[in-house]
């Protein structure tokens, strides 16, 4: 693994505990799940991030961990993207779920050979 996915792994990582933390036990995301019209996929959705985040750490060890969290982060940010496009936020709030969309699409698409990491 080189220094490029190793940092977009343990970036992704940091970013999916916090963020997953922050919709587990914070009002404001229990309000943004409710515009969202998901309210009763919070806790999931949540517990999803939080799972993905340490599954990113263990595949830093485990590339067949690695390929099921990074491939799961990447789904769960493309269903995020189009979320907050059938809402019709603006382009900033979709920006960082895009981003972390295509941080673990790379992630993936090296740990599975697609990609030749740089």
């Amino acid at each position: 693994m080189t220094i490029v996915t190793m940092g977009a792994t343990v970036i992704s990582a940091l970013l999916f505990l916090g963020y997953g933390a922050l919709v587990l036990f914070t009002g404001g995301m229990r309000a943004e799940f409710e515009r969202f019209g998901l309210a009763r996929f919070r806790r999931a959705t949540g517990a999803l991030e939080v799972l993905g985040g340490l599954g990113l750490l263990v595949g830093l060890l485990r590339t067949e961990v690695l390929i099921v969290a990074s491939g799961g982060l990447t789904l769960l940010m493309l269903l995020g993207v189009l979320t907050r496009v059938r809402v019709r936020d603006p382009l900033v709030e979709i920006v960082p779920a895009a981003v972390l969309m295509l941080m673990n699409g790379f992630v993936l698409a090296v740990a599975t050979g697609l990609l030749e990491a740089p």
